[in-house]
């Protein structure tokens, strides 16, 4: 295994547009673990004022594809094949923190899970569970 390049997972994360409109934020990043922070945003909620679920999914599928990243060589990047989501609670809160990590990882597949939880005046509420599979593909 190689040393993982946290600037690499830096470089890519800043590439991606919806994480810059949600003004998503790195937090962690090291082997087969991510943490992502994003605000609940007025132009991410639903219809009753709670943080809409493609805000949670997004940082999900995030969060677990780049700890994926992590555990691949530096020529490969990572698309999601699948990942399933159970929403637990209601995104209510000041941000959101998702936290992903590898299952399994591998050459052609990985297994891949995250959480997400929302924070309101410093306490943190899990509010969905999420579980996939991530493909190494050539960069």
């Amino acid at each position: 295994m190689q040393p993982i390049d946290v600037k690499r997972i830096h470089s890519s994360f800043a590439a991606q547009s919806m994480m810059a409109t949600f003004g998503a934020e790195l937090l962690e990043v090291s082997e087969g673990h991510v943490r992502i922070k994003a605000p609940i945003l007025p132009v991410a909620l639903q219809q009753q004022g709670f943080g809409h679920a493609g805000l949670t999914f997004s940082l999900g599928d995030s969060a677990a594809g780049y700890a994926a990243l992590t555990m691949l060589p530096l020529d490969f990047e990572v698309v999601t094949a699948e990942i399933k989501i159970n929403l637990l609670a209601p995104a209510k809160g000041d941000h959101l923190i998702a936290t992903g990590e590898v299952i399994k990882p591998g050459k052609r597949l990985c297994v891949v899970r995250s959480e997400v939880r929302a924070v309101k005046q410093g306490t943190e509420t899990l509010i969905a569970v999420l579980q996939g599979t991530m493909v190494p593909v050539p960069a």
